[in-house]
This record gives structure tokens, C-alpha cells and sequence, in this order.
């Protein structure tokens, strides 16, 4: 078993790196937590502009469309370093999620019209999957499309969606055929936001303010059928392509990328900060919290590379991408929790306040961690499929 990356890869990891390095504004994750909202967007915007350029904001597309045909493993090792900086990428949902989707399913029409915006980062993208009384559970949502000759009339409700307020597209599931079970009468749509009928109203999430996640509610809105992801032949078969979607969303290393970074800023403090008289770094119980973190990080890293190797070999999933996104979400409520312990007070305070550490960041990521539980996927749902692959019986639904 080797587990080291190849000389090829070794040397795309150095120039990502050095890109960064040059690119990104020095001190750029304690910088960027330190301005207003418009000092922040334009710094991003501008470093987005440069990915553009070089074609790495969707580096793993094919060229044809945008991107530079990377491997399944240069991705990983962008997403990686990427992370690891806290560098901005913009529109993740198209980037990651709606684009692939598009790829991978798409037809020409549909390519040459949303491909090319998503890659040059003009035109946002949202996911309407998830509804009130449908999330865990999602082929058992509600919102319905009938079909009206030439188009569809989608009426419903949608919830949870990740900016859905600065979107331009949607990537939209409805119901098409009511007397089918759950999982053979879905479609998958792809919803222009602007569409009369579409209204979207802002939730407040802890951690993440008032304006990142949002209900949008469908009220007799008209979507054409060209609009049909695949075109006509997938009606009724846009399950298959949500669970598809589902695993881009899934296979990531850029969660245990940030959770070392996060925890490289704690070995810091603690060698810099005393406490009772004596360094933070000499108290046993802070090294081996500190310590037994680093193993689970690893860990996490090891679930990301093997889904990465799948990928790259063309070998069909088990319950790998589960088992990641399971991890991951829980690491992240346990080193956040840990760097609240370490920091003590100075933990919960804002950015804004001159005595916060890392500007604020631990204070921010300890109020947003418990939605990683939730969001692409339920710890619940997880654990599931997990049972489910492993032979197991699961609760029938």
C-alpha cells in the first residue's frame, strides 16, 4: 500500500500553493474576518477573478466547458489547499453540485447555455431539494409539476436553501407522477429564480445570520419543458440524478482541510497563552486533547483520499461517501467544542471585539457546526445508508 501522491502530484500541490501564497491578501483568514461586507466581497471577487482566469474555479470540468480536465486527485488537492487557507471560491453550489449535475446529464442546449456562466462565476446557483416535511426523508416531498402542454406548473414549498436570495438558477425537484412509489414519479428541473410565481423569504440560522439560508415558496410557476435536466427522456427519473448530485456534495476533503487549519490556530494559542501561571502547551490534559485531535483529523483525511481513489478508479460507491460526510460533521462539533474549551471566555467573543482570537472565528464556528449535522444529509440519514450497505436492516419507510 502506498499512500503518497505522485511526483506529477506533488509538483500541481507546490503551484497551487504558490498561487495562493502570491494571490491571497497576507494574513488573508484573519484579514477577511476584519472587514466590512464591502472591503470582504471585493477582495473576494477579485481573487475569484483570478481562478477564472486560469481556469481553476472548475478545474475538474473538461476543458470543452470551462475547465482544465483535472484528475479526481488535482481536485481533491485544490479543494484541499483551498480550505486549508480559507480561501474564497464563490459559487459553490454551481461549481460543485449544479455544474457536474449539468455534465453529467445535461443535454447540448443546456451545457452550452449554463456551463459557460457557472465557469466564469456570472451567474449564482441554488439547490431547492429539501421541504418541510421532506428533508431526511427527501422522495417524499410535495411540490408538484403538472405537466401543461409545452411546460410544467410547479406549485410547492422549499426550504433550507442556501442562497437562494442572490441565485440566478435553481436546480429544482417536483413531483410528476403522483401514483407511482416515491422514488419513479420525481423530475429534476432546472428553475430560473426570476420566474413569476417564485418568492423567497430569509430564515435566521445561528452563525450564519439572516441572509445565507432561505424558504422559497412556488406558486403556479411555469417552467418550460427544455428546462428538464436530460431533456424529456428523464421525466419521472430525477431521482437517479439527485442521488448523483447528492454524492458531489458528499466526497469532499475540504471539511477535514479547514478542521487543521482550525486546529493548527489552537497549538498556537496554547504555546502563546498561559493559564493558572503556567504555558497553555505544558498542561498534559491540553496536549492530549490536542494530540487526540490530530489523530481524528487524520482519520478523516484517510475516509476523503479513499473516496478520492474510488473516484479515480471508476469504483462504485459502498457506503464510502456516507461514511466522510458522516465524520466530518461530527469532527466539526468536536473541535469546535474543544477550541471553546481551550479559549475559555475569549471563545465566545464576536469579531468585532478587539480581545477576540483568530477574529472571532471560534465563536462563529462553534454556533455554526450543528447544522453540519443537518445540511447535505442528516448524521441520522447517514448512519442508514451506512446500515443499509453493511446488510442491515434499517427502519422501513
Amino acid at each position: 500500500m502506498d499512500l503518497r501522491f505522485s511526483e506529477e502530484e506533488e509538483q500541481f500541490r507546490a503551484e497551487v500553493r504558490e498561487f495562493l501564497e502570491k494571490e491571497l491578501p497576507s494574513g488573508w483568514k484573519k484579514k477577511r474576518t476584519g472587514m466590512g461586507g464591502e472591503e470582504a466581497m471585493a477582495a473576494s471577487m477579485g481573487f475569484i477573478g483570478k481562478l477564472v482566469q486560469k481556469g481553476w474555479l472548475v478545474g475538474s470540468w473538461p476543458q470543452e466547458y470551462g475547465g482544465r480536465g483535472w484528475t479526481f486527485t488535482q481536485q481533491l488537492i485544490f479543494n484541499e489547499e483551498m480550505s486549508y487557507r480559507g480561501a474564497v471560491r464563490g459559487d459553490f453550489l454551481g461549481h460543485a453540485i449544479a455544474g457536474p449535475a449539468i455534465i453529467t446529464y445535461g443535454t447540448e442546449e443546456q451545457k452550452k447555455k449554463h456551463l459557460p456562466p457557472i465557469a466564469k462565476s456570472e451567474k449564482f446557483w441554488c439547490q431547492l431539494f429539501s421541504e418541510p416535511d421532506a428533508g431526511s426523508d427527501l422522495p417524499a416531498l410535495k411540490t408538484r409539476a403538472v405537466d401543461s402542454g409545452d411546460e410544467y406548473i410547479v406549485n410547492g414549498q422549499k426550504v433550507w436553501t442556501s442562497a437562494a436570495g442572490t441565485a440566478s438558477w435553481g436546480v429544482l425537484l417536483a413531483r410528476t407522477n403522483p401514483d407511482v412509489p416515491k422514488r419513479e414519479g420525481i423530475t429534476y428541473f432546472l428553475l430560473d429564480m426570476k420566474s413569476p410565481g417564485v418568492s423567497i423569504n430569509a430564515l435566521p440560522a445561528m452563525g450564519l445570520g439572516r441572509h445565507h439560508i432561505h424558504e422559497t415558496f412556488l406558486d403556479n410557476v411555469h417552467i418550460p419543458k427544455d428546462c428538464v435536466l436530460g431533456g424529456l427522456e428523464w421525466v419521472n427519473r430525477g431521482w437517479e440524478q439527485a442521488r448523483k448530485t447528492l454524492e458531489f456534495e458528499r466526497s469532499g476533503i475540504a471539511g477535514f482541510a479547514s478542521s487543521q487549519r482550525m486546529l493548527e490556530e489552537m497549538v498556537e494559542y496554547a504555546k502563546e497563552n498561559e493559564r493558572g501561571g503556567r504555558p497553555l502547551a505544558e498542561d498534559p490534559l491540553v496536549r492530549q486533547r490536542l494530540a487526540a485531535m490530530q489523530t481524528e483529523i487524520e482519520v478523516g483525511r484517510m475516509l476523503s483520499y479513499r473516496v478520492n481513489w474510488m473516484q479515480s478508479q471508476g469504483i462504485e460507491y459502498a457506503y464510502e461517501p456516507a461514511q466522510a460526510k458522516l465524520y466530518s460533521s461530527e469532527l466539526s462539533q468536536r473541535l469546535t467544542q474543544l477550541g471553546m474549551w481551550l479559549l475559555g471566555l475569549y471563545g465566545q467573543l464576536e469579531k468585532r471585539s478587539k480581545w477576540s482570537i483568530s477574529g472571532g472565528r471560534f465563536e462563529r464556528a462553534y454556533l455554526v457546526t450543528p447544522s453540519n449535522t443537518v445540511g447535505g444529509g442528516t448524521t441520522e440519514i447517514m448512519r442508514n445508508n451506512i446500515a443499509r450497505r453493511m446488510g442491515l436492516p434499517v427502519a422501513p419507510e
